[in-house]
């Protein structure tokens, strides 16, 4: 265990978080603020032989399946969210020339379209308080931009290579708008900028542009994205040697909420209590509906680990009218992570080697030991070799890190 002057003077590291993965190939077509580095999940299965594969039961981006497939390996990453899975499989994808150039003739059909459009009541996303991420005149053009790639392209959802321009898409309503991503989490700048027609097609295009040139590289292994909730892994067609990943921390930082502008936009949600239903799914979820039930909620897993209960004791206890409901939240956190654990053991080989990079937290002034709680669900459950190297300083305060929690299984 290191002491507090070993931990100072470790450093923030940004070569392993998201930061790292802007201007790597497809790692870099989608923004996820929680996603984690492309560098770090080299490090691990840099001597992994090819016949060994590779899960990740918290896929996000896919960041994990794409790195095994790159380099070699066959990998399945796991994830509840529709719109992830469907970019996850689209980044784990290989396209040919001619789906690519067929793609291309069709998006420059669909730009010289936009401004016969703009004025024409084309379909906008549901979003609450819209003008808060783009002006009206830029909102008309962006609907226009749509409504053309729909009539060239289809809807989004399918794994082909029109999902590039989707992809594209995505990132422009982002560069369009005015949200800001300065920091761990979404927020808005003061002023809503206005774009012409001739700035979002020039945009758009530029995007898309590198987004089809990072695709023309085929990927040598085989990584696929698949539909399965994390506390019931049962069977997923073959067993697994190497399990590498990056679960939600317990922080209360909905994944929803990044993603809802892309997920209205591609129409995987439709109106807001979608997002929260799927919130209060995942393992960490808390927007919307999904904080309002933590006060109905039980626990149904036995063998928890006993130091959970204390902190859920300690942060329930502390001055503040919200210390129950975030004593609940952690408390479900590490349940659901404790059912993932016990069910993650179906699929896999023995001797398989596990890697869980985690955050620890704070709730007023108790600090959540993530990683030793999951080091103790991990030696519950029966697994060997469980140990936690700190990787990096999260941020300025001095308390919080990420951590790399290992084990290995039989």
């Amino acid at each position: 265990m290191l002491n507090q002057n070993q931990k100072d003077l470790i450093g923030q590291r940004s070569d392993y978080t998201f930061k790292y993965n802007k201007n790597l190939g497809r790692h870099g077509w989608l923004r996820l603020t929680p996603a984690y580095s492309v560098k770090l999940v080299q490090d691990l299965i840099a001597d992994l032989p090819l016949d060994v594969n590779v899960l990740d039961p918290f896929s996000g981006t896919a960041t994990t399946g794409l790195v095994a497939a790159e380099h070699g390996n066959t990998a399945r990453t796991c994830d509840i969210n529709p719109f992830l899975i469907w970019v996850g499989n689209l980044k784990c994808s290989s396209f040919s020339e001619l789906e690519l150039a067929t793609v291309s003739k069709k998006v420059t059909k669909a730009l010289s379209n936009v401004e016969n459009s703009i004025n024409e009541e084309n379909w906008q996303p549901p979003i609450y308080n819209i003008e808060r991420w783009w002006a009206p005149h830029t909102l008309k053009v962006l609907s226009s931009l749509r409504s053309k790639l729909v009539d060239e392209l289809g809807e989004p959802g399918e794994i082909s290579a029109s999902g590039l321009a989707w992809v594209a898409f995505c990132r422009l309503i982002i560069e369009t708008s005015s949200a800001a991503f300065n920091h761990t989490s979404m927020s808005f700048h003061a002023d809503v900028q206005h774009y012409e027609v001739e700035h979002v097609n020039e945009l758009f295009k530029e995007i898309f542009d590198v987004i089809v040139s990072t695709a023309k590289s085929p990927i040598t292994g085989n990584a696929k994205v698949l539909n399965v909730d994390a506390r019931e892994i049962s069977n997923l067609g073959m067993k697994f040697g190497k399990v590498v990943t990056s679960p939600p921390y317990p922080n209360r930082m909905s994944y929803i909420r990044e993603l809802r502008p892309y997920m209205y936009w591609t129409k995987f949600l439709e109106e807001a209590r979608e997002a929260g239903e799927l919130d209060w799914k995942a393992i960490g979820g808390t927007w919307g509906i999904a904080s309002s039930r933590l006060a109905e909620w039980e626990a149904i897993e036995e063998g928890l680990p006993e130091h959970i209960f204390s902190v859920y004791k300690n942060i329930s206890n502390a001055e503040s009218k919200n210390g129950k409901l975030l004593a609940t939240y952690v408390l479900k956190y590490f349940h659901d992570m404790h059912m993932h654990l016990r069910s993650i053991r179906n699929v896999l080989e023995h001797g398989a080697e596990l890697h869980y990079i985690v955050g620890n937290s704070t709730f007023f002034g108790n600090m959540v030991d993530t990683a030793g709680l999951l080091e103790d669900s991990f030696r519950k459950l029966g697994f060997t070799d469980v140990n936690s190297t700190i990787i990096r300083k999260r941020n300025s305060k001095k308390e919080l890190f990420e951590y790399n929690v290992s084990a290995k299984w039989g």
